[in-house]
């Protein structure tokens, strides 16, 4: 993040800190008195270290419990995009996000396969609103080939306890007049159990994936229902997304994660939501969560036709073993 800054580390980490809490850009330039283009560019280059950070240390296999997950309406230059996010209920822990210019299976098959990332094969509750893509992605995404040595394609079989509730709300003059929720997959009994331990005795809401949703609105202009904010290219909202996400999940205290905060000096600063998943032993500051070393990804060979030669055997067996 800070390999060739010409500018103090002090301020580039300050201006990101009051980007990633919602400080519009025009303001920043206003007040500092940095060119727009070079205030973009720590925005992006924040972007795809938080990005990287995240696929590090939250992408790592754990019990979930329930998740919710739902898509928040953005504004582009010339278009309209969606943004796909799912959330951790227990800890509150940010899973990661999609954007995509659609709103759509693919949308929904993707931002799944960052959920599975961070899954184990354990009882997993997916709480979604009423858009029937989450159904189908779901069961196509939590499954595993089963190979049995046979000619052909392997048989797929679904993860165990994969529990599915939907929150169906009707809207007139924008206002809710009904909420229906329906349990698509899965036991009564059984849902009510992942979300005793993973919410306490409400009954199926969304309530806590929208309580994020307008977290990132407060902080990311683009996002905003009513406004005129737009990012020129959805590499920017994602690059935006990852940043905010990230200082939600290591350097922000959650106010109803306390009991969760193990020792006094944690429970005096507050716990993050990455302190309750056991991925940090405190709240980090914005200064640590950028000049984090992130090893690079793993190398992998490039597909050719044909059988390889030697020395490309030599090296695959150098690099990937």
């Amino acid at each position: 993040m800070w390999y060739h800054r010409r500018t103090a580390g002090e301020v580039v980490r300050t201006v990101l800190t009051l980007l990633a809490h919602g400080c519009p850009i025009q303001a920043i330039v206003a007040a500092y008195g940095f060119d727009e283009r070079t205030v973009a560019s720590w925005l992006a280059r924040a972007g795809c270290h938080s990005h990287a950070v995240h696929e590090q240390l939250v992408e790592q296999p754990r019990a979930l419990g329930q998740v919710q997950a739902d898509e928040l309406r953005g504004k582009r230059q010339g278009a309209i995009v969606w943004m796909a996010m799912a959330m951790m209920v227990r800890t509150r822990l940010w899973l990661g996000g999609v954007v995509s210019e659609r709103r759509d299976l693919p949308l929904i098959r993707a931002l799944l396969r960052r959920v599975r990332r961070c899954a184990l094969p354990r009882a997993i509750l997916f709480c979604t609103d009423g858009l029937c893509s989450y159904v189908r992605a779901i069961r196509e995404t939590f499954r595993d080939p089963v190979y049995t040595g046979q000619p052909g394609r392997p048989r797929w079989q679904a993860w165990n306890d994969i529990l599915i509730a939907q929150v169906i709300k009707r809207y007139e003059k924008r206002r809710v007049v009904e909420v229906t929720r329906r349990i698509v997959q899965g036991s009564r009994a059984r849902v009510a159990a992942v979300r005793r331990r993973s919410q306490g005795g409400a009954v199926i809401n969304t309530a806590y994936i929208e309580r994020l949703n307008a977290t990132f609105r407060e902080r990311w202009a683009p996002l905003v229902r009513r406004g005129r904010a737009l990012a020129r290219q959805t590499r920017t909202l994602e690059q935006g997304m990852y940043l905010i996400g990230t200082v939600y999940n290591f350097c922000t205290p959650h106010a109803s994660l306390r009991s969760a905060a193990r020792g006094q000096a944690a429970a005096a600063s507050g716990c993050t939501p990455a302190m309750a998943a056991g991925i940090t032993d405190h709240c980090w500051t914005v200064q640590e969560l950028l000049s984090l070393h992130v090893p690079p990804p793993r190398w992998a060979p490039p597909k050719r036709r044909g059988r390889p030669s030697q020395a490309f055997q030599h090296t695959i067996e150098r690099w990937c073993s």
